[in-house]
This record gives structure tokens, sequence and C-alpha cells, in this order.
């Protein structure tokens, strides 16, 4: 049932999609385009994160950090004041970082410092949206939310390359720069910004080399399906680390879609489904078998950011930039009605790839 919120934050921020690129909408309201930004990262994908570490917990008090999150989103949306939203989503990234905390008094570890790093950042973003800040100043907070959670789940599986200690100092360091980076952007956001970019690149660079990605890329079938979703995200927060170092603002424009676009489509949607056969059944408890089918709607998202970002944004082309947009709504729908016509048409023999033991928080065990 706590999935049907982000659903909704979903299609709704899908259709605020439609109304910023200046195209017919389902649903036209005046709202829905100044919530987009923050209805699909806290509303949509911080209540997935939220409801998959609840899972993972499996303690009753941490699912009400997904109820507060979709909850949130859902009044976002609804014909009443967005101040009852906000508080919503204060409430819920407070318990996300709480279960957070719950998993370092078992076991701290550094992918765990990464998430708790980005649980933070998650609600610093809501109580400065509650405070008034605008989202273009609220984007390296958001960013560093998403970005850090997902580089602590991939250090998880990282451990299969055993990395060196120094390599887990030098991770360390990078999560912290993106972490200075967030701050500075908000006190000296001409020079704070350059810093979140630089440390962008940084942690991307640390990733390409330790991730299994790499040599994932050269298996077949689900691992090979991940690991190019993997590498195509990585090379989108490149990008968005270079823009973000591109002399001049961030904070409107065809660099700042670019930015915004490479950031949560290129990278965090990319990783979504690259990890969607993985997580979705440990939500779901229904596997998600992987058939060649899922690729489409990746290409489709990569070709048609790829329009949108590096011919409309950056090429100044307007009918690019449209076209690509639409085109990135129709591949996340794609994908979603893929994902769910094969877990409800998967037959008997069906199955996924097991959650990494390595991830110490799948051991929490349930109270009676």
């Amino acid at each position: 049932m706590l999935l049907l919120p982000a659903g909704f934050a979903l299609l709704a921020g899908l259709d605020a999609a439609l109304l910023r690129l200046g195209l017919p909408a389902p649903v036209t309201t005046g709202r829905l385009p100044d919530v987009h930004g923050v209805l699909l990262v806290l509303g949509f994908v911080g209540t997935l994160i939220a409801l998959e570490r609840a899972v993972a917990l499996g303690r009753r008090w941490a699912y009400l950090s997904p109820a507060f999150l979709g909850a949130g989103g859902l009044l976002l949306v609804a014909p009443v004041t967005t101040l009852a939203g906000r508080l919503l989503f204060v409430a819920g990234t407070a318990v996300l970082l709480a279960v957070h905390t719950r998993f370092w008094q078992r076991q701290p570890s550094a992918a765990l410092l990464a998430e708790a790093a980005g649980a933070v950042s998650a609600l610093g973003a809501a109580l400065l949206w509650l405070g008034g800040l605008d989202v273009p100043r609220l984007l390296p907070w958001l960013a560093a939310f998403l970005v850090l959670t997902i580089a602590g789940e991939r250090v998880e599986l990282a451990r299969v390359a055993a990395p060196a200690p120094r390599a887990e100092h030098a991770f360390l360091a990078c999560v912290a720069a993106v972490v200075a980076g967030t701050l500075a952007s908000l006190l000296w956001p001409a020079r704070g910004v350059l810093l979140f970019g630089a440390a962008l690149l940084a942690l991307v660079r640390w990733l390409v080399i330790h991730d299994v990605a790499r040599r994932m890329l050269r298996s077949s079938g689900l691992p090979r399906f991940s690991a190019a979703c993997l590498l195509a995200g990585y090379a989108w927060l490149s990008l968005a680390g270079v823009l973000w170092l591109w002399p001049g603002p961030v904070g409107a424009g065809g660099r700042y879609d670019a930015v915004v676009h490479a950031v949560f489509l290129g990278f965090v949607l990319s990783m979504i489904m690259a990890h969607a056969p993985v997580i979705l059944p440990a939500v779901l408890r229904r596997p998600l078998p992987y058939r060649p089918v899922l690729a489409a709607p990746v290409w489709l998202l990569h070709g048609s950011l790829a329009l949108r970002v590096l011919v409309g944004d950056l090429g100044g082309t307007g009918w690019a930039w449209r076209l690509g947009g639409v085109l990135n709504i129709v591949a996340v729908l794609l994908f979603v009605a893929t994902a769910a016509a094969l877990t409800l048409t998967r037959t008997a023999g069906d199955g996924t790839a097991p959650r990494p033991a390595s991830r110490p928080r799948t051991s929490e065990e349930t109270p009676s």
C-alpha cells in the first residue's frame, strides 16, 4: 500500500513535466509545475528509498518514513496549502535519518555513513523548503540526498572487489567533499557549487574504479543489463559535475535544465532501473524476472535524454528540448508498464537475483 503514494507522486510529477514543457497534460493546475522537482525527489524516490529501508530494518516504526513522505506527496497535489505536505516531508526525512542511525548502531561502515549523510541532506532540503528556499537553491541538497544514498548502496557491492583500506578512506573523503559542497552552496552559492561539482566528479571517479559494474559488463543477462545502466548513470552524473564547474549561475535556463535532468533522470532513474529486478522483489514480495525487453525503455531514456540535454539544453534547439522531454516521459512510463507486466505474467520458474548478503541491515530481526 505504501507504494501507491509513490506511484501517484510519479504520475503527478510526469504530468507536471508536460506542463513545464508547455504541452497539454491530463491534469492542469497552477501548483504542479512549482512542486514538480520536490515531488519527484522526496515524494517518489524518497518514498521508495524509505520503504526499502523499512523493509530491511523490519521495525514497525520505520514505516513511518515512507508513510510520511508518501502522504506529503499526496498533499502537495491536493487543493490545500502546501504547508502540510512540507511538514510531512520534514517528518519523513527525520524518521529516515533515525532508521540510518539504527543501522549505524548495529554495524558502522563507510557505506552506511554515506547513506546517513544522504538522509541528512534530505532532511536539510525539507527544512529549507519549509523555510521558503526555492528549488534551484535546494538543488545541491536534493542531489546530495540521492547521490550519496546510491553511492552507499554501490559501496556495499564494491566489497566484492575487496578495495584496500585507503580506497575506503578516499571514498569517505569524497562523501565529505559532497557534504561540504552542499553546505557551501547555501552559504557561498557561487563558490559552493564549484566545490559541489568537483566533489561529484571525484565521487564518480571512485565509483567507476571500484564498482563491480565494469566487470559485470562482460557477462550476460541481468548482470550485463545492470552494469550498462550503472555506467550510463555515472556518465550523466559526470556531465552534471562538469556543468556545475562551468562558469556562471546554474539557477535557470538551459544549463539548469541540463544539470537537473542529468542528475535525476540520467543518474538516479538509471540506477533505479538497474536495481529494480533486485530491490522491487524485496519490497513487493514478488519476483521481477529479467527479460531483454527491459532494456528498451532504458535506451529510450538515455537516447531521449541526450537529445534533450545535448541538443536541446546545451545546443539551444527548442524542438529537441521538447521532443526529448516527451520521450523521457514515455521511457519512464514504458519501464513501469514493462516491469509490472513481467511481475504479473511471470512463469512458475522465474526468479530474481538475491539481495547482496554483505548489506548489514538485511540481518535485522523483526521483533515478535
